[in-house]
């Protein structure tokens, strides 16, 4: 979440008229993560994220928060969007996409508990089980030609041995074929400040704007990168265990999926080794922009390269 687009107070009293939300009390920008202009919004009714979204269009907008209405009917502690008074969810602000949705309670953190791990493990094996019989269907933008493409326009602008290390992990990474492992809907981007607690109690999974359909070990690969993994990009064990024992009581893993482990772990990695490299490179403009270091993903998957660790 950044601030790329100004949002006026006259022009946020506009277009909250179109919400049965009540009367604007405060709202102001949220300056962390790298892709919308997000909001925090105070109403007489209630606290709401509004978003403004800078890559996404129009077209592709209702998946994600037909999702998150999905999600939250069914239980899971997932935001709900507010619907206009013409009872739509998507809405446009200052030229870009907008919704609006009810913020949840709770705060994201830094240095996860065992249990809290455990309740990541619980979340993301019920949201995989209950995305089943979500009807959407997104392709992956940020799959393996992404990632391909990506990291061959990396390589005039890196040091030698950023070059060789991506060149080497792309030919890796032909072998792999996350297609022939289950698929369903997944979250992508279960960072650990996409997730909400109060105390030990997990409260809220946020920002679905990544959301897509690919392999769901590929989405467990991603949550443990980063829920999981110590600074110097080894993994702390009893965490690991935690967060993967709570996602197996949930959804059972496959044999193929198993023998995949290894290389997804390190595709998991290299997308967002090669995203923060990118943003790093290529800086974009933006009235409060966070861009977050890349090495931490280049340990990771240095790490994973040597020694993956094992499912369980």
């Amino acid at each position: 979440m950044s601030v790329f687009t100004k949002v006026s107070h006259a022009e946020l009293l506009e277009f909250l008229k179109q919400y049965p939300v009540g009367e604007l009390i405060g709202f102001q920008g949220i300056g962390e993560g790298v892709e919308n202009t997000n909001y925090f919004v105070d109403t007489h009714d209630g606290r709401w994220v509004l978003t403004l979204f800078e890559r996404l269009n129009y077209a592709d907008l209702p998946f994600f928060l037909g999702l998150m209405d999905h999600i939250a009917s069914r239980g899971l502690p997932g935001a709900m969007p507010a619907r206009t008074h013409a009872g739509e969810n998507l809405t446009t602000l200052n030229g870009k996409p907008a919704a609006l949705v009810r913020r949840l309670v709770g705060q994201s953190v830094l240095f996860p508990t065992l249990e809290q791990c455990v309740q990541v493990g619980r979340a993301l094996g019920d949201l995989h089980v209950a995305t089943a019989s979500y009807a959407g269907h997104c392709h992956n933008d940020r799959g393996p030609a992404w990632r391909e493409q990506t990291g061959r326009g990396l390589l005039a602008d890196v040091d030698a041995g950023t070059r060789a290390l991506i060149v080497d992990e792309l030919a890796a990474q032909q072998k792999l074929d996350l297609g022939s492992l289950p698929q369903g809907v997944i979250h992508a981007d279960l960072f650990r400040d996409n997730v909400l607690f109060v105390d030990d109690r997990l409260t809220g999974l946020i920002d679905f704007y990544y959301a897509c359909n690919d392999a769901l070990l590929y989405d467990l690969a991603i949550t443990l990168n980063d829920w999981c993994m110590e600074t110097e990009g080894a993994p702390n064990l009893a965490r690991w265990h935690a967060l993967t024992t709570a996602y197996c009581s949930r959804r059972g893993l496959s044999e193929a999926e198993i023998a995949a482990w290894p290389l997804v772990l390190r595709a998991a990695a290299l997308r967002f080794w090669l995203s923060r490299l990118w943003d790093w490179t290529f800086p974009r403009a933006g009235d409060v922009v966070h861009v977050k270091d890349p090495n931490a993903y280049r340990r990771i998957l240095e790490h994973h390269r040597e020694h993956a660790p094992p499912m369980l």
